[in-house]
């Protein structure tokens, strides 16, 4: 009895319950076109922020993509529910568990020929502050990065939540600004550059959210 709710078994509630509230949601995309002509040549990484993961989620369903998720406790709700709209798993935190998911991600987009999507502050923040992950594995695979960045109508804030996350509320407009896709402008990885390019798509991703 202790077991009833498990996270797989409570995700296997989520999933369906996170496809319904996604059909009542109104959404507009901008700059996805050029985006779409980028991911019929190559994979793509998807840059995201913890709080703002919902709707581009649900817009990507079924796609394949893969997800890089953290291994602890918390993130294996979230990782069944995406395992239940379509998503392609990647499991690490950011310890060495994460090196393992990077490895996993890389060898997936190399077989797979998928896209990735990683929530870059995740899985504990600190909020809006990118972690180095994400770029091991644009730097491995050669991918270009997409800001990724989202604007919603109506929202319920989780206050208490570390990420102050963002549910969106029936009928609400969802708004998703996909970045130009960049990459990695260096030969090798290093502390400086990683807080380098930690400040570039933090500025990105500032950027992004201001177009509209």
């Amino acid at each position: 009895m202790n077991n009833i709710l498990t996270p797989r078994r409570l995700a296997s509630l989520l999933s369906p319950l996170v496809r319904i509230w996604s059909l009542t949601l109104r959404y507009k995309r901008i700059n996805y076109q050029a985006i779409k002509a980028v991911r019929s040549r190559e994979p793509v990484i998807f840059a995201l922020w913890h709080d703002e993961l919902f709707a581009p989620c649900y817009l990507h369903r079924d796609e394949g993509v893969i997800a890089v998720v953290s291994a602890s406790d918390d993130g294996e709700l979230l990782a069944r529910v995406l395992e239940g709209l379509g998503y392609n798993l990647a499991r690490g935190s950011s310890n060495r568990e994460g090196l393992r998911a990077l490895r996993s991600a890389y060898k997936s987009m190399q077989s797979l020929n998928r896209d990735a999507v990683f929530t870059i502050d995740g899985p504990k923040g600190p909020r809006h502050i990118a972690k180095e992950g994400i770029f091991y594995l644009a730097y491995k695979s050669g991918a270009p990065i997409v800001p990724t960045r989202i604007k919603i109508s109506h929202k319920k804030l989780f206050h208490k939540a570390w990420d102050n996350f963002q549910l969106p509320l029936p009928g609400s407009l969802c708004t998703i600004i996909y970045g130009d896709p960049y990459r990695l402008d260096c030969e090798k990885l290093n502390s400086q550059v990683l807080e380098k390019e930690q400040s570039i798509l933090e500025e990105k991703m500032e950027q992004v959210y201001n177009q509209i």
